[in-house]
């Protein structure tokens, strides 16, 4: 075929040492997890920002002829990294709690005082609308310069109708001001406010009859899906409660997540997969019976190592034990302002090999494939398959395996979302 046969597209990344596919269809279970289908020398094709073509480069390049045309000089191409789990939108920050942590205040202790998420609460309360965008904007500007290229975000810093209605505001503006996408979860549910201190139960009625109604109609009016989230902690929203307001949720029509046995085993994942919840996030107290119910079940667990890491703390997500039971394990930051202020999932990666037992091209999955299946986009990010979205990353080496044994560095060199190079050296 001559350059005049050859078809027009948008976009050809090429000669890449490795290029890491990460199949599905679904999330990658058990034993599979890790699976990335290496093209040696690989290129990847797309036009109007979707995947048309992957294979050997010498076939691509002699079949497109690309208006961007990247050369990856022998380096790795991975799909974009999807981060599963994030606090974004904040206002303030807390490194004065951090150094109670470190004189021995526990993460509860801080919490059950006034501080914790309440000291955000009232940061994000007094923050004007456009304020707290500006104030977000460089996070999600860190995550995508670490090849971060989809992710989630949660209200849950309102604890209010009016604050929570307004950080989806937030979330909606930040979708539109750059180019990393945001899918959206409703926490009011994340801590009970100190108006209701004392009165759990009142303010999980106040969540149903008021906040959650609100939400939905938000979601009415700006014809977006969200996810409802819970807390199911110790001190903060018993199984009962979660059930309560996740069973309400779902009737209104959002999709469920929830935050379970982050601190103790109260039954919140088996309570998400018995619900159907996309996913369920933490899971470090998580007892065998609900690891055999999310080996059994839809449900993705989701593991936050950065969190005990940010805490001190010695426990992690039993990866090996949930792989076992034949679950779909995804990683994330849990970027927060509180335990976690983290937006590198290369970070998040370097930990979960070292503290959940993963290998670098478990963890890779994690982070990608399984993770957009973490928040329902499955079939359209996570991995570099014909059909999805052009979400690619060209790492500064020629191995992926270094995500997981270097940290403390950025190792991606160009960040490409819908087939347009958005970060890194070739913007």
């Amino acid at each position: 075929m001559n350059a005049d046969e050859r078809r027009f597209i948008d976009l050809l990344v090429h000669s890449a040492g490795q290029l890491c596919v990460v199949p599905g269809p679904g999330p990658q279970r058990g034993t599979q997890l890790g699976t990335l289908n290496i093209v040696e020398d690989g290129a990847v094709a797309a036009r109007d920002g979707i995947i048309i073509e992957v294979g050997p480069s010498s076939v691509l390049r002699g079949r497109y002829q690309a208006q961007i045309d990247i050369d990856a000089g022998g380096r790795s191409v991975l799909p974009g990294f999807v981060d599963p789990h994030t606090h974004i939108p904040w206002s303030g920050q807390r490194a004065d709690e951090f150094e109670m942590r470190l004189q021995g205040a526990s993460y509860l202790e801080i919490m059950a005082a006034g501080g914790g998420i309440m000291s955000t609460v009232r940061a994000t309360r007094e923050a004007p609308l456009e304020a707290l965008v500006e104030e977000n904007l460089p996070r999600l500007e860190r995550m995508l310069d670490y090849g971060t290229t989809s992710a989630e975000a949660k209200t849950g810093y309102g604890l209010q109708t009016e604050t929570e209605l307004k950080q989806l505001e937030a979330m909606n503006l930040l979708n539109r001001r750059q180019p990393l996408e945001l899918s959206c979860t409703f926490l009011p549910a994340h801590a009970v406010p100190s108006e209701f201190q004392g009165r759990t139960d009142d303010y999980v009625q106040h969540v149903i009859d008021d906040i959650l109604p609100a939400g939905a109609a938000w979601m009415k009016e700006n014809d977006l899906s969200l996810f409802c989230d819970v807390f199911c902690e110790e001190g903060v929203f018993d199984l009962e409660q979660t059930r309560r307001i996740l069973t309400r949720a779902q009737e209104m029509g959002y999709r469920l997540k929830v935050h379970a046995d982050e601190f103790a085993a109260l039954g919140g994942t088996a309570l998400a997969v018995a619900l159907g919840a996309v996913s369920a996030d933490h899971l470090v107290q998580t007892p065998p019976e609900d690891i055999e119910a999310l080996g059994n079940g839809a449900t993705v667990a989701v593991g936050l190592p950065g969190t005990p890491f940010g805490l001190g703390h010695h426990a992690y997500t039993p990866a090996q034990k949930i792989l076992e039971a034949g679950g779909a394990l995804a990683l994330a930051t849990d970027c927060n302002p509180g335990t976690c202020w983290c937006e590198s999932m290369q970070m998040v990666i370097a930990l979960a090999c070292r503290y959940m037992g993963l290998t670098q091209a478990q963890a890779l999955a994690a982070a990608t494939l399984n993770a957009a299946h973490a928040i329902g986009r499955g079939s359209e990010i996570g991995s570099l398959e014909p059909g999805k979205q052009a979400d690619i990353l060209v790492l500064t080496e020629d191995d992926y395996r270094m995500l997981g044994y270097r940290f403390g560095v950025n190792l991606v060199e160009t960040v490409i979302k819908r087939g347009r190079v958005v970060a890194g050296s070739q913007r």
